[in-house]
Protein backbone atom coordinates (compact mmCIF):
# COMPACT_ATOMS: atom_id res chain seq x y z
CA UNK A 1 0.00 0.00 0.00
CA UNK A 2 1.34 3.40 -0.96
CA UNK A 3 2.00 6.09 1.60
CA UNK A 4 -0.17 9.22 1.67
CA UNK A 5 -2.96 7.70 -0.44
CA UNK A 6 -5.51 6.19 1.96
CA UNK A 7 -8.75 8.15 1.87
CA UNK A 8 -9.81 6.88 5.33
CA UNK A 9 -6.88 8.63 6.97
CA UNK A 10 -7.52 11.85 5.07
CA UNK A 11 -11.13 11.71 6.31
CA UNK A 12 -9.93 11.25 9.91
CA UNK A 13 -7.57 14.22 9.50
CA UNK A 14 -10.44 16.33 8.14
CA UNK A 15 -12.68 15.30 11.05
CA UNK A 16 -9.98 16.23 13.56
CA UNK A 17 -9.33 19.56 11.83
CA UNK A 18 -13.08 20.29 11.75
CA UNK A 19 -13.35 19.60 15.48
CA UNK A 20 -10.45 21.92 16.21
CA UNK A 21 -11.58 24.71 13.88
CA UNK A 22 -15.18 24.57 15.09
CA UNK A 23 -14.06 25.85 18.48
CA UNK A 24 -13.71 29.27 16.83
CA UNK A 25 -17.35 29.29 15.69
CA UNK A 26 -19.45 27.45 18.27
CA UNK A 27 -20.17 28.91 21.71
CA UNK A 28 -17.88 27.40 24.35
CA UNK A 29 -19.46 25.50 27.23
CA UNK A 30 -17.83 23.44 29.94
CA UNK A 31 -14.63 21.88 28.67
CA UNK A 32 -15.70 21.90 25.03
CA UNK A 33 -12.81 23.98 23.72
CA UNK A 34 -10.10 21.98 25.48
CA UNK A 35 -11.56 18.58 24.60
CA UNK A 36 -12.28 19.44 20.98
CA UNK A 37 -8.83 20.97 20.48
CA UNK A 38 -6.94 18.11 22.10
CA UNK A 39 -8.94 15.25 20.58
CA UNK A 40 -9.02 16.96 17.18
CA UNK A 41 -5.26 17.47 17.24
CA UNK A 42 -4.71 13.84 18.24
CA UNK A 43 -6.92 12.72 15.35
CA UNK A 44 -4.89 14.83 12.93
CA UNK A 45 -1.61 13.43 14.30
CA UNK A 46 -2.83 9.82 14.21
CA UNK A 47 -4.07 10.32 10.66
CA UNK A 48 -0.69 11.66 9.57
CA UNK A 49 1.07 8.71 11.22
CA UNK A 50 -1.29 6.30 9.44
CA UNK A 51 -0.64 8.02 6.11
CA UNK A 52 3.12 7.88 6.59
CA UNK A 53 3.12 4.22 7.72
CA UNK A 54 -0.01 2.52 6.34
CA UNK A 55 0.72 -0.88 7.92
CA UNK A 56 0.45 0.20 11.57
CA UNK A 57 -2.74 -1.57 12.57
CA UNK A 58 -2.57 -0.33 16.17
CA UNK A 59 -2.88 3.28 14.99
CA UNK A 60 -6.23 2.45 13.37
CA UNK A 61 -7.47 1.33 16.77
CA UNK A 62 -6.07 4.53 18.29
CA UNK A 63 -8.05 6.54 15.73
CA UNK A 64 -11.20 4.56 16.55
CA UNK A 65 -10.67 5.19 20.27
CA UNK A 66 -10.19 8.91 19.63
CA UNK A 67 -13.42 8.94 17.62
CA UNK A 68 -15.25 7.29 20.52
CA UNK A 69 -13.74 9.77 22.98
CA UNK A 70 -14.87 12.65 20.79
CA UNK A 71 -18.39 11.18 20.69
CA UNK A 72 -18.64 10.90 24.49
CA UNK A 73 -16.75 14.14 25.23
CA UNK A 74 -19.92 16.31 25.46
CA UNK A 75 -21.06 14.27 28.46
CA UNK A 76 -17.59 14.08 29.98
CA UNK A 77 -16.88 17.77 29.45
CA UNK A 78 -20.31 19.03 30.45
CA UNK A 79 -21.36 20.52 27.13
CA UNK A 80 -24.13 18.15 26.07
CA UNK A 81 -26.71 20.66 27.34
CA UNK A 82 -29.63 21.38 25.00
CA UNK A 83 -28.72 25.07 24.91
CA UNK A 84 -25.22 24.46 23.52
CA UNK A 85 -25.81 21.86 20.87
CA UNK A 86 -23.29 23.49 18.51
CA UNK A 87 -20.21 22.13 20.25
CA UNK A 88 -21.91 18.87 21.16
CA UNK A 89 -23.11 18.23 17.61
CA UNK A 90 -19.67 18.99 16.19
CA UNK A 91 -18.12 16.54 18.64
CA UNK A 92 -20.68 13.85 17.84
CA UNK A 93 -20.43 14.29 14.06
CA UNK A 94 -16.63 14.56 13.90
CA UNK A 95 -16.22 11.65 16.31
CA UNK A 96 -18.63 9.46 14.33
CA UNK A 97 -16.91 10.29 11.04
CA UNK A 98 -13.49 9.48 12.54
CA UNK A 99 -14.80 6.25 14.06
CA UNK A 100 -16.35 5.03 10.80
CA UNK A 101 -13.21 5.94 8.84
CA UNK A 102 -11.01 4.08 11.33
CA UNK A 103 -13.21 0.98 11.26
CA UNK A 104 -13.15 0.98 7.46
CA UNK A 105 -9.34 1.32 7.50
CA UNK A 106 -8.62 -1.57 9.88
CA UNK A 107 -8.91 -4.37 7.31
CA UNK A 108 -6.77 -2.67 4.60
CA UNK A 109 -4.20 -1.81 7.26
CA UNK A 110 -4.08 -5.42 8.42
CA UNK A 111 -3.61 -6.52 4.80
CA UNK A 112 -0.78 -4.01 4.28
CA UNK A 113 0.86 -5.21 7.49
CA UNK A 114 0.53 -8.83 6.41
CA UNK A 115 1.93 -8.06 2.95
CA UNK A 116 4.91 -6.24 4.50
CA UNK A 117 5.71 -9.23 6.69
CA UNK A 118 5.41 -11.87 3.96
CA UNK A 119 7.41 -9.96 1.35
Amino acid sequence: MKKWTRWEDWVAIAAGAAAMLSTMFVPPMGASVALMLVLGALLVISGLVNLAAPGLVAMEYVQAALGILLIVSPWIGGYADAMTFGAAWMSWICGAVALVAAVLAIRPSMQAHHDAITH
